[in-house]
């Protein structure tokens, strides 16, 4: 099999930022999260999806979101891209979905300001009224490594800086 990416943490320094930033907690709390973040991992030897776990405690009500720093950045060959999923039981029991549909991790990123951090934005979309219930640690989200290509004729020099929405900033 191929390896073609890393996962690692982002520094302390980062992730202390984008979780207080996030949830409006205390660094000390932020810095005892870090500490606990497991890096994404597969289950089985059979398993496309690397899990990522949930760096809070979440409980979502139906229609409710939640953007959740994951304390992780992935360095990634050129010519593939990390491609993030719900993991399929909570998205079957629950509708729990990503407001971008898919995640999608460019190999470009890892160098962006804020070290790649990859943050999951999620939101309960049951039309059942289940409460969606996240504990710290529990694994939510699956991300796929994925090939692709591109035009014989692309030419693109730019490069990237920044998460959602960077490539269309001028």
């Amino acid at each position: 099999m191929q390896k073609i990416a890393k996962f690692s943490k982002v520094s302390k320094q980062q992730f202390v930022k984008d979780y207080t930033d996030t949830f409006g907690c205390d660094e000390q709390t932020a810095q005892k999260v870090y500490d606990q973040i497991k890096l994404p991992q597969r289950a089985t030897t059979g398993s496309a999806g690397y899990d990522f776990c949930c760096t809070a405690q979440i409980t979502l009500q139906p229609g409710q979101g939640a953007k959740i720093p994951t304390g992780i950045r992935a360095e990634i060959a050129a010519g593939w891209l990390l491609a993030i999923f719900p993991r399929s039981g909570l998205g079957f029991k629950y509708r729990l979905q990503f407001d971008n549909t898919v995640g999608i991790i460019d190999s470009d990123y890892f160098f962006s300001d804020n070290e790649g951090h990859i943050f999951i934005k999620i939101t309960n979309d049951s039309k059942q009224d289940k409460v969606v219930s996240l504990d710290c640690g529990m694994a939510f989200a699956q991300g796929i490594f994925l090939p692709f290509g591109v035009t014989v004729d692309d030419n693109v020099t730019a490069t990237r800086n920044g998460g959602f929405g960077s490539t269309d900033k001028k």
